[in-house]
């Protein structure tokens, strides 16, 4: 019998609250933070939580596990799950409460296999959880050493597979663990799969595992580098391929793109993880800003791949094809939402192999996924000021949308049942201006970020409110839209019985009719939900789990939103009838 009520469990260490140290210059090697064990074992994980090819290819029929970041390759977010329906969401109550310890942002997509759930926090600790009663089973505390860190200290979620847990570091580096006990199994050192010099790369994102290979993309497009997604080999971490998100003059595209020799440290990061259509050996990403983010006189081009959607080829990491969102991008418009692969119509009615994603400027765009051609540019789902392209000087201008979106990172959702894509939004207008800056030039020291300006948030248009939007991916039009009083990230979850969960930076859990946007259901959890939901089953239990652990920019919405940060990951359930 299922316990009522809450049950409790934390970790038992002490957090790293600050944020790992950002460099000026070259990175010391000195560890941060006190000593302690790296993995604390409370209990090895029975479960089976080996992940195979075949299991993960077939993540999208597994009605008990979620098991790749987005649950399949597609990364619809969408569970056939249907014991939580519309008629009995307004029972849904906690079953259990995690309590990371980590109180900082959290913008991971937990991963459930077996019934045990894998997270990671911000400044990258790993922990292993009963994912029905919440119970501790393991936590991986790494020794982080000095980086350059663009946004923070934040981590996406892990990847699991071939019996490992894989994490994709701030510093750079690569681990894999041992699914069952958190004990290391080996490192990607920088030096050996990161470019020259290794201190401006980071990783944020929730790494992709495919075909016995670990997929990661680097962050840190606010310094001086040339972004990457590459693949590393799961069994030893050694690196089999790498594709340059900047292309050099021979490269497909980029011919004229850059100016002079920019193409080598101009950006372009990919903050988020990739799709894969394993049929068409297709991998697709969003690629993000070119460098430096608010001048573009000594990056004259087009500047791809920055701001774009890319199709790769998953064997070789070729490239296959590239849609721009945004040429010349001198308003950090960057592409940093994860892709979702579907099915769709083109104009002809016929249908075709699809992704889309939807960016900072507020349209989603709809490719064919083998030929990267467009089908659709949706409504927009965000206000858009006239003046959004106006090139921006060393006098404000308020513009919109802003450095937030539009949508920003949050995970969208699609589903089949109401051909609908789902993306969270804020409306928040900023004052754009630049500052003086040095040209780069290899060698020379860099202090803070190398971005040529600033954007402040600013209310004067309007405050500052967010959005959650479905938009027909036959068409490209809304939908429905749902307004909240603060800005919405984090993600949605959509189900087969046609219900789309999503938090809000004001604190509430929601579900949704999917069809008709109209809310069902909220919870208060007390703190901002600004995470990616899931759903699983355990026994035959259908569970949503969901962080409650604040909002990173809620200190930039005009509104007081306290407390900022937490730690808690609740599981809901229905009551055992």
């Amino acid at each position: 019998m299922r316990r009522a009520g809450f049950v409790f469990w934390g970790v038992a260490y002490t957090a790293l609250l600050a944020g790992i140290a950002f460099a000026q210059e070259r990175a010391p090697t000195a560890p941060v933070g006190t000593a302690r064990p790296e993995t604390l074992l409370s209990e090895p994980v029975q479960a089976d939580v080996a992940q195979t090819d075949q299991q993960l290819l077939h993540a999208a029929d597994d009605t008990d596990n979620w098991r790749l970041h987005g649950r399949d390759y597609f990364s619809q977010s969408y569970s056939p799950l249907t014991q939580i329906t519309a008629e009995n969401v307004t029972k849904l109550l906690p079953e259990a409460l995690i309590q990371t310890g980590i109180a900082n942002s959290f913008e991971a997509t937990p991963i459930v296999v077996d019934g045990v759930m894998y997270i990671s926090t911000a400044m990258d600790h790993v922990q292993a959880y009963d994912a029905v009663t919440g119970r501790i089973k393991w936590s991986y505390n790494p020794q982080i050493i000095y980086t350059d860190v663009c946004c923070g200290p934040q981590s996406r979620g892990v990847a699991v597979a071939y019996g490992k847990v894989f994490l994709a570091r701030l510093d750079g580096k690569v681990t894999a663990l041992d699914a069952r006990t958190g004990a290391v199994v080996w490192t990607a050192e920088q030096k050996d799969i990161l470019p020259e010099p290794t201190h401006y790369y980071s990783f944020s994102m929730a790494p992709q595992v495919y075909d016995g290979m670990v997929l990661v993309g680097n962050s840190g497009g606010e310094y001086p580098t040339r972004g990457f997604v590459e693949a590393l080999d799961a069994n030893t971490g050694k690196l089999v391929w790498r594709f340059h998100t900047l292309p050099s003059p021979d490269q497909p595209g980029g011919k004229g793109a850059w100016s002079e020799d920019s193409w080598k440290y101009g950006g372009g990061s990919v903050w988020n993880t990739p799709a894969v259509d394993p049929k068409n050996g297709i991998i697709t990403f969003a690629v993000g800003n070119p460098n430096p983010d608010y001048q573009g006189q000594n990056r004259l081009g087009n500047n791809l791949y920055t701001d774009s959607i890319v199709g790769i080829h998953a064997k070789d990491g070729t490239i296959a094809w590239w849609y721009q969102e945004v040429p010349h991008d001198l308003w950090d418009y960057d592409s940093v939402s994860p892709t979702v692969m579907f099915d769709a119509k083109d104009k002809n009615g016929n249908t075709v192999p699809a992704v889309a994603e939807g960016g900072k400027i507020g349209y989603v765009y709809i490719l064919n996924r083998v030929t990267g051609k467009l089908l659709y540019q949706s409504e927009p789902f965000s206000k858009q000021s006239a003046n959004k392209f106006q090139v921006p000087t060393d006098t404000p201008v308020i513009r919109y949308p802003g450095i937030n979106g539009g949508a920003l990172w949050s995970p969208p959702a699609f589903s089949p049942l109401t051909h609908s894509f789902y993306i969270l939004g804020e409306d928040h207008a900023y004052s754009t201006f630049t500052r003086p800056m040095e040209r780069y030039v290899p060698g020379m020291k860099t202090v803070g970020q190398v971005t040529g300006g600033s954007q402040r948030a600013n209310f004067e248009p309007f405050p500052a409110t967010g959005t959650v939007t479905s938009i027909d991916v036959n068409s490209g039009k809304i939908n429905w839209q749902y307004r909240s009083d603060l800005p919405i990230y984090g993600g949605a979850l959509a189900t087969a019985s046609n219900l789309l969960f999503a938090g809000e930076m004001n604190g509430d859990f929601d579900a949704f009719d999917a069809a008709t946007g109209k809310k069902l259901w909220s919870y208060y959890m007390g703190i901002g939900v600004c995470s990616s939901p899931i759903t699983y089953r355990v026994k035959g239990v259908q569970y949503v789990a969901v962080s409650g652990a604040g909002c990173g920019r809620s200190s930039d919405v005009g509104k007081l939103v306290q407390p900022q940060y937490g730690d808690t990951i609740a599981i809901f359930a229905l009551p055992k009838e």
